[in-house]
């Protein structure tokens, strides 16, 4: 069985990425995987520093967030778009993991060789598009594999119901198959 870790580039309560990755998280699960989600947020880091890393260690939450990279075989991954790029958080999220930990460890070793599925929310027209555009290149760099296949939903202001689901149902569809297509891959 397939174990996939799930989560947003974003730390926002709320996030429409969060709401939508979880959606792409039940996809996977009906498709026979085993699927941790997490939110970034529970994971206070702070800014990647070879300095701060040489005089203190690595911060207990990189450390559990990396050992939870580890367990998983794939990465389910929301990306939110600030500026039309990934977010910071995302991208000192991964810049810990990705950090060896002992002098017998290859770097990246905690996220290499994984498989990965990418989508996007945003309330403008692109719908976190461009943010995928810099995501993918950037996994790949890590020796990710990155499923060809990815999602951008606009105005996602408006795609979600109270209870945090999707009112279109051929947009729910397209955010499932995401998630079975990395369950399978």
């Amino acid at each position: 069985m397939k174990r996939i870790l799930a989560f947003s580039g974003s730390l926002r309560a709320g996030s429409y990425n969060q709401k939508l990755v979880k959606i792409a998280a039940e996809g996977a699960k009906e498709a026979g995987a085993e699927v941790t989600v997490i939110s970034l947020a529970d994971f206070p880091l702070p800014v990647f520093n070879q300095d701060f890393e040489d005089a203190e260690g690595k911060p207990e939450a990189a450390v559990r967030l990396k050992e939870l990279f580890r367990e998983h075989d794939a990465l389910l991954i929301a990306s939110p778009e600030y500026n039309s790029m990934i977010t910071a958080a995302l991208k000192n999220a991964i810049d810990w993991v990705s950090r060896a930990d002992a002098e017998d460890e290859l770097p990246l070793s905690a996220i290499s060789g994984k498989t990965a599925a990418i989508l996007s929310a945003s309330p403008g027209g692109y719908g976190g598009s461009r943010s995928l555009g810099f995501l993918r290149p950037f996994l790949k760099n890590m020796r990710v594999d990155v499923l060809e296949e990815e999602f951008s939903l606009a105005k996602a202001h408006e795609a979600f119901d109270e209870k945090e689901n999707l009112i279109d149902v051929e947009v729910l569809a397209k955010v499932k198959s995401l998630g079975r297509a990395l369950a399978l891959a």
